[in-house]
């Protein structure tokens, strides 16, 4: 039972961090008061602290107690009008982001990357797919596909840094729409190996596709974010003065390819 109740303790303490639900410099409140909130006791409280300070996402300081640290969570704005995306976050935070290549390669591209690139059935596309780290701790896998046309220009080093859709540009080729799709997923083997986390760990599912001035698709990415360290904010004004309809159903996203 005490398993079980670390468990549950350490996905709460994850969730809070994510959330960034802690008080002033990051700092947790004291072993004592966390097992009264969550009713288990001091051994399952320092069981769990002692996992998450493993993983790299809280310190303790002597006498002063448990801190999240400075790069265990990042929050992200969605920019309406502008893009914006993970590396201004993290660069905000102060931490360096560091993109590493794990696969460089030409292949026929799956089903739904040639739809959302707009391309025939069976068409070659450069794919890569790449690790990056918060300072020393996984962020997120990001995999991306783009057209023959676009991306002669784009060596392996290049796809490292400073990354495709820099090089794009540079190139000339002018992303004037980025396309944003979010969901919930689960780290395949090959997501949870290069994140270091077990097969199935949560994970936010970002897509991305770029659209040229002339509507035309320029490049895809899918970005899988460890869960408990990324988080996408919004900001709504006002209220509908009169009674507006519910909102449409939500329509469900599915990977473009099975990673593993």
């Amino acid at each position: 039972m005490t398993g079980s109740r670390s468990e549950r303790l350490i996905g709460e303490l994850r969730e809070r961090i994510a959330l960034a639900d802690y008080g002033p410099s990051g700092s947790l409140e004291s072993e004592a008061e966390l097992g009264r909130r969550y009713q288990v006791s001091r051994v399952t409280v320092r069981r769990a602290l002692e996992q998450l300070r493993a993983e790299g996402l809280l310190v303790s300081r002597k006498g002063a107690g448990w801190y999240v640290v400075s790069d265990a969570s990042f929050g992200q704005s969605l920019a309406l009008g502008s893009f914006q995306h993970a590396g201004s976050a993290v660069a905000e935070a102060g931490v360096p982001l560091v993109r590493t290549v794990a696969e460089y390669g030409y292949a026929p591209a799956p089903g739904g990357v040639t739809r959302s690139l707009e391309l025939p059935g069976g068409a070659e596309v450069l794919r890569v797919q790449a690790l990056r780290r918060a300072g020393a701790t996984p962020l997120d896998v990001v995999t991306e596909w783009v057209p023959l046309a676009q991306a002669a220009p784009i060596s392996r080093a290049e796809a490292e840094d400073p990354g495709i859709w820099e090089v794009l540009r540079r190139h000339g080729h002018h992303i004037a729409v980025v396309r944003q799709s979010i969901a919930a997923a689960a780290a395949s083997p090959r997501v949870a190996e290069l994140l270091d986390v077990p097969p199935a760990t949560p994970v936010l599912l970002v897509r991305r596709l770029a659209v040229g001035p002339d509507e035309r698709p320029i490049a895809l990415s899918e970005h899988r974010y460890l869960g408990h360290r990324f988080r996408l904010e919004v900001e709504f004004r006002g209220w509908p003065a009169t009674a507006v309809a519910e909102p449409p159903g939500v329509a469900p996203i599915i990977p473009t390819e099975q990673e593993g």
